[in-house]
């Protein structure tokens, strides 16, 4: 058999999507199954956004754009900062990309070698671990706490950063928690950084828009002293229920512009065009279904967290950001990964287990609340007759 490079048996995976397949796989057969697995909303794009597609098609936009993305995109995407966080970026340093994943595989890519460090968030997004440890790299938790909220902690993050540290990914508001970082701990987080003028910052912040309890999001974009080193990952997927488009966008420091673009010319040339401008009309046009959809979450929210912790075995805290909750469930007696598989094949309830996200990730489940509300009480129901059956009639994990 033919080698392949080493690298890509370092390839971790998102279990998000294979529980998805299984749960595909089951309704096929005729099983009931409610996914709150997958991070998905589950609204429609708005109308407006559509017809925005459709007219550029029309109008012949069926050609190659620039690799950083069309230029009317861009100055939207510099508008909406300055409009959502009083953040000034020049369109230049604007990167249009097919998916957020692609800028956090750019950033992981340019700082991930062998010797080399990288400091990511965990329970964290699957896909930091698996592409630092893709280049070589050394990959880092930081342990996102339960009692702390799942907020990082800017004196745990700052005694991991060694000599060997080229990169430190921060994500909040945060999957697969919904923990949100307090501005005062990024404060200090920033203050701290300033002893590591050589470590690079990813900020993951595509769900920045989905906050909570009257908590306003604070972006690493808006502290000028860390601006040099800071890449600024964001997107529609979340935001505008446009995961299937495939749309996202990074800021990077000038000096490195240049190399980004190169990279897109290397790999994927330019995003499809008509969704660019359908991402004009998202920045640009009415918010409303912004905050109808954040608002219906916010009410789901409360229905999972309280439902949750009325389980046997499990507590929730309430997540302060995102669509996720993630409740602890050691005092079910399972493991996590057993139990998400047993409430899938045998109550019809998809969730994922704790450590898909991460090595401090045992004991929890996360479980998307992006789903209708009828969707989750039901999906509460069937929790709790599984969790309240006898210990002989559940194979403990």
């Amino acid at each position: 058999m033919i080698a392949i490079h080493p690298a890509f048996a370092r390839l971790g995976d998102e279990n998000a999507f294979a529980v998805l397949a299984r749960a595909a796989e089951l309704q096929r057969r005729g099983r009931d199954v409610i996914n709150l697995g997958i991070g998905q909303p589950d609204f429609k794009t708005p109308p407006h956004i559509v017809e925005a597609a459709v007219k550029a098609l029309r109008d012949g936009e069926h050609g190659y754009t620039d690799a950083t993305g069309v230029a009317p995109l861009r100055e939207a995407v510099c508008a909406d900062l300055d409009r959502r966080l009083g953040v000034e970026v020049s369109p230049d340093c604007v990167m249009i990309t097919p998916g957020g994943k692609v800028a956090m595989h750019m950033a992981i890519l340019m700082f991930g070698r062998e010797g080399a460090e990288i400091v990511y968030p965990d329970p964290g997004f699957p896909i930091y671990r698996s592409m630092i440890e893709f280049t070589g790299a050394t990959a880092v938790p930081l342990r996102m706490r339960e009692d702390n909220g799942f907020a990082f902690s800017a004196e745990e993050t700052l005694a991991l950063i060694t000599p060997r540290t080229k990169l430190l990914i921060l994500n909040s508001p945060a999957n697969p928690t919904g923990g949100v970082t307090p501005p005062a701990e990024i404060d200090r987080l920033v203050d701290g950084l300033a002893a590591h003028p050589d470590v690079a910052i990813l900020s993951d912040e595509i769900y920045g828009r989905l906050t909570y309890d009257g908590l306003a999001h604070r972006s690493l974009l808006a502290y000028p002293q860390i601006r040099d080193r800071l890449i600024l990952l964001d997107g529609w997927s979340k935001t505008y229920a446009m995961t299937g488009w495939r749309l996202g966008y990074s800021v990077w420091p000038r000096p490195w512009r240049e190399v980004v673009r190169k990279f897109a010319v290397n790999s994927w040339s330019c995003v499809n065009s008509a969704a660019q401008f359908a991402g004009i009309a998202a920045l640009d046009g009415p918010q409303d279904s912004v905050e109808a959809m954040r608002a219906e979450f916010d009410r789901r929210r409360t229905a999972v967290v309280e439902g949750l912790n009325r389980l046997p075995g499990v507590t929730a805290i309430a997540p302060k950001g995102a669509f996720y909750a993630f409740p602890n469930i050691a005092g079910t007696g399972w493991a996590a990964k057993p139990l998400a598989s047993a409430l899938l094949e045998e109550a019809g309830v998809a969730t994922i287990g704790g450590p898909d996200f991460g090595v401090y990730g045992e004991g929890y489940l996360r479980l998307s609340y992006a789903a209708s509300m009828e969707a989750i009480e039901r999906a509460l129901i069937r929790m709790a007759d599984f969790l309240g059956r006898p210990a002989s009639a559940n194979a403990s994990g």
